[in-house]
């Protein structure tokens, strides 16, 4: 096997192999040669090329999200670094473990002149774990440092004990960031410098000493008794989830808080929780009582005594405003890392995982006599009915879209979702149970949305399909640009030409400025971006048509699909505000 001669490169590598790091998703550079050389060279490795360094970031965390453990993505020297901001902020949000390796020149070659330099150490330090930045090798390019690196190479010293020097420093610095990734879930940033020549081959591994990281021991949760009580003598409590991974909570204390009659259980899409007494659509419930003419007296009645929420970040803006207004006495949040005071009411972190903390919670559960479920339920109901007869009426447009959209997913699929619009509108439908659903809500940017659905779809056992606006799938189509796509993946492009949801925000006007500056229409014609990238292409602009296709969609193909549904641009805003307007 070959290995590069600089030995951080192989220091490197090892570490990652070290602790089961195996997928490393590699952008082309020169500075970078000998980690790429180094990783490509070791079966053990699976290694991705991907050119663009912003998709190619966002597809190591669509792999990291479902291994949920270390992804790790290579690059050159200079913007290529920075490239990788986007998807590292999302990591570090949504707890993503991402290991970016960034290749640097020397030193004493930043901010002389030299070509694709820029100031990589701590580049990320306001949102990345820990920045590793590894001291150059001395037992490499020796004359070169000598003669340019002042201050590096000491005559009175050995060349190999300065080098063993570099290389205890570089482990320790290493060590703090794998242990970060692995027992935190952070994203960390490791810069090695490199002087040339880079290229330069040896059959010689270089031998380190046996090191392990520690595994973090998860925290005792202690004595719960004070919550326990609060909890039994508690008349109005609401269990709010965002974003969470499939299957992290017992059925069992979702059953038990689904028929606790003290309790309403809010969920959204991405929270990928289901119960018959859940209440999914939680705009479709906040909605009506903000419109209507009893609305202080309805909102005293929703508001909960307490509000245990647990998962990631929450969609609806309609839950957050009126919890931040109608405030609970007790917030607790369930998180082994964290907790966002997201309604100004946090009372309690809870250091541990959700089924831990329920489990002791609720092993002694009683019957709390409350008609807080049975009223709220009937309201769920009720809208429920009218949203039915609402989706029946309605022209086509992008709700109408989603409405039959939401019904056709065929089972065990895995779902993504592009962030403004398509999440939003998501949350308003029910979606088969065995579906899982992801959306990069660390952030809730646009930018990163397909490389992480075709990232996420690598070791998927079943197909994966991503639904997203045009403006987030034309922001990333470089995602496209890769070797990796599988037959079976779909994409769907709610295509209304432009921000459809700056039509539902405040300050909407029709104006020239606004569809330039804002709903920034287009003409672009996605059917030609799908023939670059060899995906079979449909579009539809109705329901028969869009009936016609869903029902050969999703069966097997030789190339991936895209399927472009055209709606009215001017219309859907009106369409969905209505729907408020009809339920209330």
């Amino acid at each position: 096997m070959k290995y590069s001669t600089i030995p951080s490169a192989q220091i490197v590598a090892q570490y990652c192999k070290k602790y089961g790091i195996k997928d490393i998703v590699i952008s082309p550079g020169s500075r970078n040669a000998p980690l790429t050389i180094t990783f490509t060279e070791d079966p053990y490795f699976e290694c991705y090329s991907i050119v663009d360094e912003r998709a190619a970031a966002f597809f190591a965390l669509g792999i990291a999200q479902q291994q949920r453990k270390p992804v790790a993505i290579l690059c050159t020297s200079g913007s290529a670094l920075l490239n990788y901001y986007p998807a590292i902020s999302e990591a570090f949000y949504s707890d993503i473990p991402l290991v970016v390796i960034s290749a640097d020149r020397p030193p004493y070659k930043i901010d002389i002149g030299d070509g694709q330099t820029i100031r990589q150490d701590h580049v990320f330090d306001r949102h990345i774990g820990y920045s590793a930045n590894l001291k150059l090798d001395v037992s490499h390019a020796t004359e070169t440092i000598k003669n340019q690196g002042k201050g590096l190479i000491f005559e009175t010293e050995s060349i190999d004990d300065q080098q063993k020097k570099v290389v205890r420093y570089n482990i320790a610095e290493l060590n703090k960031a794998f242990t970060k990734a692995i027992n935190h879930s952070d994203p960390v940033h490791i810069n090695v410098p490199f002087e040339e020549p880079l290229y330069n081959l040896t059959d010689q591994e270089y031998a380190l000493e046996d090191e392990s990281i520690p595994l973090k021991k998860p925290e005792g949760l202690g004595d719960i008794s004070a919550f326990i009580s609060l909890w039994q003598n508690a008349k109005r409590k609401i269990v709010l989830v965002g974003v969470d991974y499939p299957g992290n909570v017992d059925q069992e204390y979702l059953d038990v808080l689904a028929n606790d009659d003290s309790v309403l259980v809010l969920t959204e899409t991405t929270s990928n929780l289901h119960h018959p007494n859940f209440f999914p659509s939680i705009d479709s419930l906040i909605a009506p009582i903000e419109k209507s003419n009893n609305k202080e007296a309805l909102f005293a009645l929703l508001q909960p005594e307490i509000v245990l929420t647990f998962g990631g970040l929450i969609v609806s803006k309609k839950i957050k405003s009126f919890l931040r207004k109608y405030k609970p006495k007790q917030h607790w949040h369930i998180d082994d890392k964290k907790a966002y005071d997201t309604f100004f009411s946090l009372t309690h972190h809870i250091k541990t995982s959700e089924n831990i903390f329920l489990g002791a919670l609720l092993a002694q559960n009683k019957d709390v006599e409350s008609d807080y479920y049975p009223f709220w339920s009937k309201v769920k109901m009720g809208y429920e009915k009218k949203r039915a007869a609402y989706i029946d009426q309605i022209p086509f447009s992008d709700m109408l879209a989603f409405s039959m959209l939401a019904e056709t997913i065929p089972e065990n699929y895995q779902l993504h979702l592009a962030n403004s619009s398509t999440v939003r509108y998501a949350q308003l439908f029910d979606m088969h149970p065995s579906i899982t659903v992801f959306c990069n809500r660390g952030t809730s940017g646009i930018d990163g949305s397909t490389s992480t659905a075709i990232g996420a779809s690598i070791y998927n056992q079943t197909p994966t399909l991503l639904i997203t606006g045009d403006l987030s799938f034309l922001y990333d189509s470089n995602a496209l640009w890769n070797n990796y796509i599988r037959s079976d993946f779909r994409i769907i492009v709610i295509n209304n030409d432009g921000g459809g949801i700056f039509r539902i925000l405040p300050g909407q006007e029709d104006t020239e400025n606004f569809e330039r500056f804002f709903e920034t229409t287009h003409t672009i014609d996605i059917a030609k971006i799908a023939s670059t990238y060899h995906f079979n292409h449909e579009i539809v602009q109705n329901v028969d048509n869009l009936k016609k296709v869903l029902k050969e969609f999703y069966l097997p193909s030789e190339k991936p699909k895209l399927l472009e549904i055209k709606t009215p641009r001017l219309v859907n805003n009106k369409i969905l505000l209505s729907y408020f307007d009809f339920i209330s």
